[in-house]
C-alpha cells in the first residue's frame, strides 16, 4: 500500500502545434467564424461550423506565454517561441512574458504574438487580412481601455471582417444550460488569476454586483511552491511551478470542513493510509565514487585526451585564420612591388594602416605566430604518439654508479629516509563499494500531507496567505444579500461552478455546505458544475457563433468600429453591458471671458462685486 502512493513527477515537455491545413469547408459557401477563448492561462482555438467535416472542438490549445532569447553570439538574433514551442517552461521560467495583467490583456504586443501564433498554425493567411469573423473572450466587466486596443489590433492589423466579444464564463453557463434549466442563477468562475461570482436574471448578466477576488490557481501554486521550499529546503531548486501545478491538478483536493479535516490529519493511521509521495529525479551514483584506481586512470586518460583534441582543434582553426590574414597581406605587398601604387593604398586603407612600414611589421608578426602555430600542433602530435606508444608507467632509471657509492653515503640517505617517507607513492589499494546508509529514494521524495488541501484552500480564506480579501462564500453571500429574498431564491436555485481552478474533488460539496449555512431554514438551492470546466467556454462560444453567424446581433462590424470606436460592444446573451464613455460637458466660458472687460471698464465700486 506504502508503495502504491508514491508518485513521480512526469515533467512532460510540450509538443509544437503542427500546422494544419483548413478544409474546404471553412472557407465555402462563406468564411466560417474563428472561435478564440483567449484565457490567462491556456489559449484554445478552432472553427464554429455546423458541417460535420470541420472538427467541434479546439484545434488549438497552448499556454499564452511568450518568451524571446537574447541570441546566440556570433550574429544570431533573438528569437521568440510562443506557447508549445517552448517545450518545457522552467529553462525559460526568467524569460517567459504573458500578455495578461491579471485576466485583463494589457500587453498588445504579446497578444499579437499570441494571435499570430493562432492564425498561423490553423493555416490563416495573415500578411494581407484574414478574411474570418473571429469570436473572442473577455474578462468581466472588461475595461474600455483593453477592449478599444484589441479592437484596434483586430481591426487595423488582420483587418477582420467582424468581431464578437463575449464572457467565457457565461459561454460555459449556456453551453450548459438544459431543458428544465432556468434562465436566472449565480456563476462562479475560478480561473488562473482571479475568482468571479456572476449573478445571471432572466438570461442576461447583471454587471452592477459583480464581484472579483484577486485569487486563483497561479496563487495557489506559489503558496504550495513555498510550503514545500520551507519543508524540503535540500530540494528547493527542483520544487519548481511546474511540478507544483501538476500536484494541484492530481493530488489536491478542497475539504468540505477545513477545521474538522486538519483535525484528521492529525491521526498517525490517518496520515500514513493518505498522505501521497512525490517522487523527484535522482541519481544511484553516490559522489565519493566506488571506482577503483584502474577506473580513476582511464578517466583521466579520457578528460586528457578530450583536452588534447580541444587544443587540438583551436590550433588548427586559429592557425587557418592566421594564414588567411597573412595571404590577404602579402597580396597587397606584391601589389607596392608590382607597381600598383593606386590598388596598394587602397588596400590599405581597407586594412586601416598607413604606411608599408606598418603593413611590414604585420607581415612579420603574422608570420612568426605562423610559424609557431605549426610547431605546437607538431610538437602536440609527437606527444599523443609518445603517449601512445609508452603507456606503462615511467620509472627511474638505475645509476649505473651506484655500486661505487660510499658506505658513509648509504647511512647518508638512510638518515633522510624518515622525512621523505610521507612523499612514497603508496599501492593503492581496490575499494569497495560504499552501500548507501539511507535510501536515496525516499531521501527524494516530497511528503504530501496537509499540504494536499492547504493550498486549494485560499480562495476560500486568502487571509492563509495574507490577503485582506473576502473568500468565495463570503463573497457569494455579500451578492445575494444585495437583493431581495425573491430573488436571492431563484438565484440559488442554479449555482453554477465552472473554470479550470474549479475541478478540485470535494468542491461541489463544499459550496453546498456554505450555503447550506447562510440560507434561511429548510430552503432550497441546486448547485452543478460544468461538464468541462475547462473547455466549455470554447463550446459555448463555438455554439454561440454558430447560432449566430447570419445575424446582425453581437456582431461588431468594421463600419461600427469606424464610426463608435474601439470600446464599441454589441451586447448580446453571453456579452458585458455596454457602457460608453461620457465625458464631461465643459462650462462655457463667456462669463469668464467678460469678466476681465468688466474689470477694466469699471472705475469705482469693488472689482469682485462688479464681477
Amino acid at each position: 500500500a506504502a508503495a502504491s502512493r508514491v508518485f513521480a513527477f512526469r515533467d512532460a515537455r510540450w509538443a509544437p502545434d503542427p500546422v494544419l491545413e483548413p478544409s474546404a469547408a471553412v472557407r465555402t459557401p462563406q468564411p466560417v467564424p474563428l472561435v478564440i477563448d483567449n484565457g490567462s492561462f491556456q489559449t484554445r482555438a478552432g472553427w464554429a461550423s455546423a458541417d460535420p467535416a470541420v472538427p467541434a472542438e479546439p484545434l488549438l490549445r497552448f499556454r499564452s506565454l511568450a518568451a524571446r532569447s537574447r541570441g546566440a553570439r556570433g550574429g544570431a538574433g533573438a528569437e521568440t517561441q510562443v506557447g508549445n514551442d517552448l517545450g518545457s517552461p522552467e529553462p525559460l521560467r526568467w524569460l517567459l512574458r504573458s500578455p495578461f495583467d491579471r485576466n485583463v490583456p494589457v500587453q498588445l504586443e504579446l497578444q499579437e504574438l499570441l494571435l499570430d501564433h493562432v492564425f498561423q498554425r490553423l493555416g490563416v493567411a495573415s500578411q494581407g487580412c484574414v478574411d474570418h469573423p473571429i469570436v473572442l473572450t473577455e474578462a468581466v466587466c472588461n475595461p474600455l481601455y483593453s477592449r478599444q486596443m484589441m479592437s484596434e489590433l483586430l481591426f487595423e492589423c488582420y483587418q477582420v471582417p467582424k468581431v464578437s466579444y463575449g464572457v467565457d464564463s457565461l459561454y460555459s453557463f449556456y453551453h450548459n444550460r438544459r431543458q428544465n434549466w432556468p434562465c436566472s442563477g449565480l456563476v462562479i468562475s475560478s480561473g488562473y488569476q482571479c475568482t468571479h461570482i456572476l449573478p445571471v436574471l432572466e438570461g442576461r448578466l447583471d454587471a452592477k454586483n459583480c464581484k472579483r477576488i484577486n485569487l486563483g490557481g497561479c496563487q495557489a501554486a506559489v503558496y504550495l511552491q513555498r510550503l514545500l521550499q520551507l519543508k524540503y529546503p535540500g530540494h528547493f531548486a527542483a520544487i519548481t511551478l511546474s511540478r507544483m501545478e501538476e500536484i494541484l491538478h492530481e493530488h489536491s483536493y478542497i475539504a468540505e470542513d477545513y477545521i474538522e479535516e486538519l483535525q484528521k490529519w492529525r491521526s498517525p493511521e490517518y496520515y500514513e493510509n493518505n498522505m501521497h509521495k512525490m517522487q523527484l529525479p535522482f541519481s544511484n551514483k553516490l559522489l565519493g565514487s566506488t571506482l577503483t584506481s584502474e577506473e580513476k586512470q582511464e578517466r583521466r586518460q579520457q578528460q586528457l585526451r578530450r583536452l588534447q583534441e580541444l587544443n587540438a582543434r583551436r590550433r588548427e582553426e586559429k592557425l587557418q585564420l592566421d594564414q588567411e590574414r597573412l595571404d590577404r597581406l602579402l597580396y597587397v605587398q606584391e601589389l607596392l612591388e608590382d607597381g600598383q601604387m593606386d590598388q596598394f593604398h587602397k588596400a590599405l586603407v581597407e586594412l586601416n594602416m598607413d604606411s608599408a612600414e606598418e603593413l611590414q611589421s604585420y607581415i612579420n608578426k603574422l608570420s612568426l605566430s605562423v610559424e609557431q602555430t605549426k610547431q605546437k600542433i607538431l610538437q602536440a602530435e609527437v606527444n599523443i604518439e609518445v603517449d601512445v606508444v609508452d603507456s606503462k608507467p615511467e620509472t627511474p632509471d638505475l645509476d649505473p654508479l651506484g655500486s661505487e657509492q660510499s658506505l658513509e653515503d648509504v647511512e647518508s640517505i638512510n638518515e633522510f629516509e624518515p622525512l621523505f617517507a610521507e612523499e612514497q607513492p603508496e599501492v593503492e589499494k581496490p575499494v569497495a563499494a560504499v552501500q548507501p546508509v539511507f535510501n536515496l529514494a525516499e531521501y527524494h521524495q516530497l511528503f504530501l500531507g496537509t499540504e494536499r488541501i492547504r493550498a486549494p484552500e485560499i480562495v476560500f480564506q486568502p487571509s492563509l496567505i495574507g490577503e485582506d480579501q473576502a473568500g468565495i462564500a463570503e463573497t457569494m453571500q455579500y451578492v445575494l444579500e444585495r437583493y431581495p429574498k425573491e430573488q436571492q431564491a431563484i438565484l440559488v436555485q442554479n449555482v453554477f461552478l465552472t473554470g479550470g481552478n474549479t475541478m478540485y474533488p470535494g468542491l461541489k460539496a463544499r459550496v453546498q455546505k456554505e450555503l447550506l449555512e447562510m440560507r434561511p431554514f429548510q430552503s432550497c438551492f441546486q448547485v452543478h458544475l460544468a461538464c468541462s470546466p475547462v473547455l466549455d467556454a470554447w463550446y459555448g462560444a463555438r455554439d454561440w457563433a454558430v447560432e449566430y453567424m447570419t445575424r446582425e446581433e453581437g456582431w461588431i462590424t468594421r463600419k461600427d468600429y469606424e464610426e463608435k470606436g474601439g470600446e464599441y460592444l454589441k451586447e448580446h446573451c453571453a456579452s458585458n453591458v455596454y457602457v460608453p464613455i461620457r465625458l464631461p460637458k465643459q462650462a462655457p466660458r463667456t462669463t469668464e471671458a467678460l469678466a476681465p472687460s468688466r474689470v477694466l471698464t469699471s472705475s469705482t465700486g469693488n472689482p469682485c462685486e462688479q464681477v
